[in-house]
């Protein structure tokens, strides 16, 4: 509950907006220069920049898996992979989300973007928690014309309101718009009730796509080779629109902040804003200073450009250097409603109101982070030190010093190497030492006899 002399009113709106794919170095004010992020450069001077805010897992299932249920991939046996159309895996029914935690304070909670948890109708998120869905059950690039789809056979790529198929092969040039309509709806119809709203964007995952508008600033040479695109899709030429993707983002971030403005909600609305996991493999997007991309357990497959904002609440202009994660907003959501969290569970998220606040004398002591790479742990950091294990060769940086991972200094910290060393093996043994599971792991939801949402029976 929230303690007494909490200063926060009861039940504030609740905003989470995650992109797909998005490096640390592809916001304006984490240094990009390659993009332009007005709206949310405007969020980071309005409220505070978490630098070092983690995902739990550097590819999009295990990622998102934890943000809903607050626990590392591995401990709810979602750490192994992405999910495909017509896959007999999801979130386990019996896992908590956040929405679930919010609407037993009353929250009405919707989600208008991507959801990549399961896309049988036993894991969609309306039984997961959700009262509103408009988006895709999965990735965009699960579709007909995935480049590699000799291999995969993929089906028509559904849309879905609810539970229902209400189109196929979405014009992706449009969906972050229609996203974006849906969630100011959203917005408008509950504005005078709490309400948690979750905004997966599918973009800029590949294939990558912009807006019209966006698209006004891309070369007409490109554009003109886009245009011929016919039952296909041009990877390679889509990757050079990168930056008008994450314009596309910033666009729909203006839109949906200005309108909690305009209903005079955005003094008891905290929006979250960050991303799933680095950029892909190749020469799009930006991780900065960072090593790593999408798939690594480098800082830059793991550490998301993430800003947090509440008028009022957290100080403009600010920033963390705390070790946080994606899946603190769960315990963290549960601390402002007011609710509860499960007691019969394992959480691996901790409530990080204060540092959120920066209220410094509040703060809890420096937890471990833990870096996975499917279901074997592979990095663990503590405070600025991370000990890496990879391929039998041991490694430690100091990300305060060295944030891009250059200089192994581990024969120079004998003591520190040996502590770090403890908090990995006493974590791994707790999960499964390498690719096992320990009893202490939960089970993956499963049915028999899948089949995707776009095929017939």
């Amino acid at each position: 509950m929230v303690p007494q002399g909490d200063t926060v009113k009861e039940h504030p709106n609740l905003v989470i907006i995650f992109t797909d794919d998005q490096g640390y170095g592809d916001l304006g004010c984490f240094g990009g220069k390659h993009v332009n992020t007005p709206h949310l450069d405007k969020m980071a001077a309005e409220g505070m920049k978490l630098n070092s805010f983690y995902v739990a897992a550097p590819i999009c299932t295990p990622s998102r898996a934890a943000l809903m249920t607050g626990c590392y991939p591995k401990r709810i046996n979602m750490a192994d992979g992405v999910f495909l159309a017509g896959d007999s895996k999801g979130l386990h029914p019996d896992e908590i989300t956040i929405a679930e935690i919010l609407k037993t304070k009353g929250y009405t909670t919707g989600i208008m973007g991507k959801w990549h948890l399961g896309d049988q109708p036993e894991f969609l998120p309306t039984r997961q928690g959700f009262d509103a869905f408009f988006g895709l059950p999965y990735s965009h690039d699960i579709h007909p014309w995935h480049r590699n789809n000799k291999k995969f056979n993929f089906p028509d790529l559904p849309l879905l309101e609810g539970e229902e198929v209400i189109e196929i092969n979405p014009d992706m040039n449009y969906l972050t718009q229609r996203i974006t309509d849906k969630a100011i709806d959203f917005i408008a119809e509950n504005k005078d009730r709490p309400f948690f709203l979750y905004i997966p964007h599918p973009l800029p995952h590949r294939p990558v796509y912009a807006s019209p508008n966006q698209m006004k600033h891309v070369s007409d040479s490109i554009q003109s080779i886009i245009l011929q695109e016919n039952d296909s899709v041009l990877y390679d030429v889509r990757d050079q629109i990168y930056p008008e993707a994450i314009g596309t983002i910033d666009d729909s971030v203006g839109e949906i902040m200005n309108a909690l403005r305009e209903y005079g909600i955005d003094k008891n609305t905290l929006v979250i804003f960050s991303s799933d996991n680095g950029p892909a493999k190749g020469g799009m997007g930006s991780t900065g200073f960072l090593k790593g991309r999408k798939g690594h357990t480098f800082e830059g497959g793991m550490r998301m450009a993430s800003l947090a904002w509440w008028p009022g609440k957290i100080p403009p202009s600010s920033e963390s250097d705390e070790v946080l994660t994606s899946m603190d907003l769960l315990p963290t959501f549960a601390h402002l409603a007011g609710a509860e969290i499960p007691q019969d569970r394992v959480i691996d998220g901790e409530n990080i109101w204060p540092v959120l606040t920066n209220k410094k004398k509040d703060i809890p002591a420096p937890k471990s982070f833990y870096y996975y790479q499917a279901n074997e742990l592979q990095a663990v950091r503590y405070g600025s030190w991370k000990y890496s294990k990879r391929d039998g060769v041991s490694m430690l940086h100091n990300l305060k010093t060295d944030i891009g991972e250059t200089k192994n200094v581990i024969d120079e910290y004998p003591a520190i190497t040996t502590q770090m060393v403890k908090y990995f093996d006493t974590f791994e043994k707790e999960l499964g030492e390498g690719k096992s599971l320990s009893e202490r792991c939960r089970p993956v939801g499963y049915i028999e006899n899948a089949k995707p949402l776009t095929k017939e029976n």
